[in-house]
């Protein structure tokens, strides 16, 4: 009885300690994940990168919605910065280049329901981050399948 207690007890701690640098990632800043992300391993960039382009992406709608332009052009370019360091870091590591893609790509397809509900003089500023967006999912399903040469 005793022996499973401690057995439970353990387990639960491991737990505990495996879950808490998740639950402090929740409660980080924009600046300290981008702070984390310059700092980390080549190999966990990407992934810091594209949480950073995606709470950008949060800011920029509600820039949009708030009637905010110049503040929404200012963060939608900081989503094409951190997805192009989130690719950059993929390729360079040569990780993570799956699960950074299907992030570009997520984001990507949000950029263009947002398209949707700007103004017209906005459109062409959200479409060309799109384009740069799909550039660098081109350039990162290349590296993962190989650009095949004409025949």
């Amino acid at each position: 009885m005793k022996r499973r207690f401690l057995n439970g007890l353990a387990l639960l701690l491991g737990m505990m300690v495996i879950a808490a640098p998740f639950v402090a990632a929740k409660d980080e800043t924009l600046e300290e994940l981008i702070t984390r992300a310059e700092a980390a391993q080549p190999g966990h960039q990407p992934d810091l990168y594209v949480e950073a382009a995606d709470r950008e992406l949060k800011l920029t709608t509600d820039s949009y919605k708030n009637n905010k332009p110049e503040e929404a052009r200012v963060t939608l370019d900081k989503i094409v910065e951190f997805s192009d360091k989130a690719h950059s870091a993929a390729i360079k590591s040569g990780k993570r280049l799956p699960h950074t893609e299907i992030k570009i790509r997520k984001v990507s397809a949000r950029l263009r329901d947002l398209k949707l509900n700007v103004d017209v003089d906005e459109q062409p500023l959200v479409q060309n981050a799109i384009d740069r967006l799909e550039d660098f999912r081109t350039e990162i399903l290349k590296t993962m399948f190989g650009a095949k040469g004409h025949e």
